[in-house]
């Protein structure tokens, strides 16, 4: 009620608009071989013993859009991974950046998912936490495919953008910048919406010190979900073929031999 114009005794009325909702912002990590690891086939077989295993850089700038996001507007951050317990490091190196939370998605019988089975689990973990937006990398560095985000998007029913370079963060969306032929274009997107990050102007930060060791301490949560049943296997691996030698030249007689070597062999005239 009101006295003398000033409120005593409880609200008079609801404040609802007064209120500013805070982001549910989750981002997806993966656990991947260091680019610069040498990987062998052995009997069909990638063998990763001995390899570094790293974020996948473009979960990177994942992970600092979402971060920016929630110094923009506030809320907080989940950094998502699949796999097992090997990849509790991956969301840990996530906290030291700055996520909030983290959780870690498996159960056995996940180690041969294909593709339609991890979006499937992911989805289903991004509805639970009831997330509005989601960050991740528009592609892994060790598979290249891209079919994640845009994935995980149709199966949660949402809009997304793909190959984003820039984000300026709104209220009830985002305006995401996008590289088309011959400059960039610019869209707007409600939630809830996906987006995978490309590179861009805004590098990922590095942990400090406080950011490491509240990483140490920090709890990763195990859940587990639903996965259909796979249609598809992978039977083998293989490296690429050798590339065969260079071929040299010398003396200007041989010139006739290295344009048509550039133009039959090379394909580059």
């Amino acid at each position: 009620m009101l006295m003398n114009g000033v409120p005593v005794g409880g609200l008079s009325h609801p404040l609802g608009w007064m209120v500013k909702t805070m982001p549910n912002i989750a981002v997806l990590v993966k656990r991947v071989p260091d680019t610069i690891a040498k990987i062998t086939v052995v009997d069909g077989s990638i063998d990763l013993s001995g390899v570094k295993w790293i974020i996948s850089p473009y979960d990177e700038y994942a992970i600092e859009s979402a971060l920016q996001h929630r110094e923009a507007n506030g809320g907080s951050v989940t950094a998502i991974t699949l796999g097992n317990a090997d990849c509790d490091k991956t969301l840990k190196d996530a906290k030291a950046l700055g996520c909030d939370e983290l959780v870690r998605l498996w159960q056995d019988g996940w180690e041969s998912l294909v593709s339609n089975g991890i979006q499937s689990i992911l989805a289903g973990a991004i509805s639970d936490l009831g997330s509005e937006i989601v960050y991740c990398g528009k592609a892994a560095a060790d598979t290249d495919a891209g079919s994640t985000g845009p994935g995980v998007a149709e199966k949660l029913g949402w809009a997304s953008i793909s190959n984003v370079v820039s984000v300026s963060f709104e209220e009830s969306g985002v305006e995401a910048l996008v590289p088309i032929v011959g400059g960039q274009a610019k869209v707007g997107i409600n939630f809830p919406c996906l987006l995978t990050i490309d590179k861009g102007p805004n590098e990922p930060r590095r942990p400090n010190v406080r950011g490491i060791m509240m990483a140490k301490k920090a709890e990763v949560n195990l859940k587990g979900g639903q996965a259909p049943t796979a249609t598809i296997s992978v039977i083998s691996n293989s490296t690429p073929p050798a590339k065969p030698p260079g071929k040299t030249f010398q003396g200007a007689e041989n010139v006739p031999a290295v344009v048509q070597a550039l133009r039959d062999e090379a394909n580059v005239i």
